[in-house]
């Protein structure tokens, strides 16, 4: 960097240095400034019901991409799918959870029952949303569905959310209605979508599910709460995330009671004892592959990976839809007695192209 002398006395040396330092605090200042004001979006975004007036207009950053003309019609025709089966008979249930929460739930049943589905929504979606497109699938092949409303979002109460680490205990508590309140013997699945996955997953680690459970569909989940943040963070908001971790972790646990740190889907796959089917795309940008290969590397028990190439978050289904059906119903024909062979109980990863007509 070049030197400019200054030509004055040194009296005015002494003033241009007090400007300096001025403009470097001022400078140090504004930076602390913009960092705690992304910890108070970050906190409030991850986790209030109200979302921030500020991040409603950041979706494409936080998912980490612009959403193509393609993408904002493949949305518009699942909007059409919500709104059909937000229209389709389902009978309105509800539960409270441990906490006195009081949770909402959907129970769409099949006419010819052969298993219950427990489907999780993911974050700041409905359950409507995230099943629009498979809702058929599901009906068409004897499964019953509870899809919950999670807490923090929709119909169920709550004022906030925590990304699994409390929602596992909901989606327990789901099961157990499930297994009272269903058709007797039949084998019981626990899915999810996004967020919805990291719930499934932390509660298939956690005590007290039904025994008639006979395993996961977990697609597009994250590992915990502390990574998601951090990847969104850094990788879509371009913020230092470790600037502000301490007050969002804190903050975190002042509004759940719960520490983000507490519990993970990696821990879980260490107490699991049912089978899984994870589903992943490699173009996610929200939620990254990386996390599901984690998951699996950490289970214990049969498991399945199904990776579609191409597929952005949430978008497997629609990216490869008889890949992905396949995937499924092979699942339930080994599963569903509880009593799988030693064939079934291997472990295998496929990964399949996308498909290019969404028609």
């Amino acid at each position: 960097m070049k030197t400019v002398r200054s030509k004055t006395k040194k009296s005015g040396s002494g003033k241009k240095a007090l400007i300096a330092t001025g403009i470097a605090a001022a400078a140090a200042a504004v930076c602390a400034s913009a960092v705690k004001g992304a910890e108070k979006v970050i906190v409030e975004e991850a986790l209030d019901r109200n979302e921030p007036g500020t991040m409603k207009k950041a979706k494409d950053r936080i998912a980490g991409k612009v959403m193509t003309e393609e993408e904002k019609e493949l949305l518009r025709q699942n909007e059409e799918r919500r709104a059909a089966l937000e229209a389709a008979p389902t009978e309105r249930v509800g539960i409270t959870a441990a906490d006195g929460t009081r949770l909402v739930g959907h129970l769409y049943r099949a006419e010819e029952e052969k298993r219950i589905l427990v489907a999780m929504h993911g974050w700041r979606s409905t359950w409507a949303s995230d099943y629009a497109a498979i809702a058929d699938f599901f009906r068409d092949n004897g499964c019953t569905v509870l899809y919950p409303e999670q807490r923090g979002q929709g119909e169920s109460e709550g004022a906030f959310m925590s990304f699994g680490i409390t929602e596992r205990f909901d989606c327990v508590e789901w099961a157990k209605w499930a297994d009272e309140n269903c058709a007797p013997g039949l084998p019981i699945y626990l899915v999810g979508l996004s967020m919805g996955a990291s719930t499934v997953l932390m509660a298939s680690g956690t005590d007290g599910l039904p025994e008639r459970v006979r395993g996961v569909l977990a697609d597009c989940g994250f590992t915990s709460p502390h990574e998601i943040w951090q990847h969104v963070a850094e990788d879509n908001l371009k913020i230092p995330y470790r600037a502000c971790e301490k007050t969002v972790e804190r903050d975190f646990e002042k509004k759940t009671g719960e520490k983000p740190d507490s519990f993970s889907t990696v821990d879980a796959m260490e107490q699991v004892k049912i089978p899984i089917l994870f589903v992943h795309g490699d173009a996610d940008t929200f939620v990254p592959v990386d996390m599901t290969y984690q998951n699996y590397a950490a289970a214990r028990v049969p498991k399945r990976l199904l990776i579609v190439e191409g597929a952005e978050h949430g978008r497997s289904y629609i990216n490869n839809q008889a890949a992905y059906e396949e995937a499924v119903l092979a699942f339930f024909a080994d599963f569903d007695s509880g009593e799988p062979t030693e064939e079934a109980k291997k472990d295998s990863i496929r990964i399949v192209p996308t498909v290019t007509d969404h028609e």
